[in-house]
């Protein structure tokens, strides 16, 4: 079997993994002193994922009502080598990116620059690619998947902002959003609706403005691709400095993520976590808050007095 089709099943088995419990969480009482008291200590790193920007609108892939339960999203192997399916992933994300585009920040977000503001963390490494954290203020922010905001080539590595890519489909494409009905409620996190094949098929792809090829990708880890060597090791940088590890908003199903859980074990770091819902390394974790997340930073912050 050949390297792509390899990586290719790998990364469905990624996909279609399933989170299940693993641990009783923490008594919540305990568990809010617990992380608050890890804040006062400073030195805090933070891994954040989809659960924390799903208040501002943009869902998960693994929650109740994720992305998963009703679409599979598009590996790299896919949309590296089949022209077809990049084609359609950019028709679909030409009418979703602009309500990616849309949203801001939560409370959430907020918090957490507060908090990064007086001193009780460190900094934010962020397994989503939607750029809320640097919205909401945090200064020491790492996008471990990358950012839709960015577009690169990959056949000579040009990079553009997706706003300026987004600028010349419209003239591609006069008029094609407006003929598209679209149900926010069906956005996926990748920015990716779902459109009939008749609208895929009318949908024009302009070519990179440095070489002209069509093969431009969102700067964001599909399923399927790794994380470039320069991210993982900024952020094995990041962790060597902290203290400790807290985990908001993930399952930690993909291994970028779980990776970092164990490899702060490794170090002897202590890891909190705080998500509505089951996680990968939960029965591996020293507290375990099972709440929603922005009544949480609340209550965080109130035992902060900030």
């Amino acid at each position: 079997m050949d390297p792509v089709h390899l990586a290719h099943q790998s990364a469905l088995r990624s996909i279609a993994r399933v989170v299940t419990a693993t641990a009783e969480p923490s008594e919540p009482e305990g568990a809010a002193r617990d992380i608050a008291n890890l804040l006062r200590s400073q030195g805090v790193l933070v891994l954040t994922g989809a659960g924390v920007s799903t208040d501002s609108g943009i869902p998960d892939y693994r929650g109740p009502g994720g992305s998963l339960t009703r679409h599979r999203p598009m590996t790299y192997q896919e949309f590296r080598y089949d022209p077809a399916a990049s084609h359609r992933y950019w028709a679909r994300s030409f009418v979703g990116w602009r309500h990616m585009a849309a949203a801001l920040p939560n409370q959430a977000h907020f918090a957490l620059a507060e908090l990064e503001a007086h001193g009780a963390i460190q900094g934010v490494i962020t397994q989503n690619v939607d750029g809320l954290h640097r919205a909401a203020g945090s200064r020491n922010v790492l996008a471990l998947h990358g950012d839709l905001a960015t577009v690169m080539c990959l056949a000579c590595g040009h990079r553009e902002r997706r706003r300026d890519l987004d600028t010349r489909l419209e003239r591609a494409n006069p008029g094609y959003v407006d003929s598209i009905r679209l149900d926010p409620s069906q956005l996926n996190p990748d920015g990716d609706v779902s459109l009939r094949d008749s609208s895929v098929q009318r949908f024009r792809m302009v070519g990179c403005r440095e070489c002209g090829s069509v093969l431009l990708k969102p700067d964001v880890v599909y399923f399927g691709e790794p994380v470039p060597p320069e991210r993982k090791q900024a952020a094995a940088d990041q962790l060597l400095q902290a203290r400790a590890l807290l985990v908001v908003g993930s399952s930690l199903a993909v291994m970028s993520g779980f990776r970092m859980v164990l490899d702060a074990q490794k170090a002897g770091k202590p890891v909190a976590v705080i998500n509505g819902g089951p996680g990968r390394a939960d029965d591996r974790v020293n507290v375990l808050w099972r709440t929603p997340v922005i009544p949480a930073f609340h209550r965080l912050l109130d035992e902060l007095d900030l």
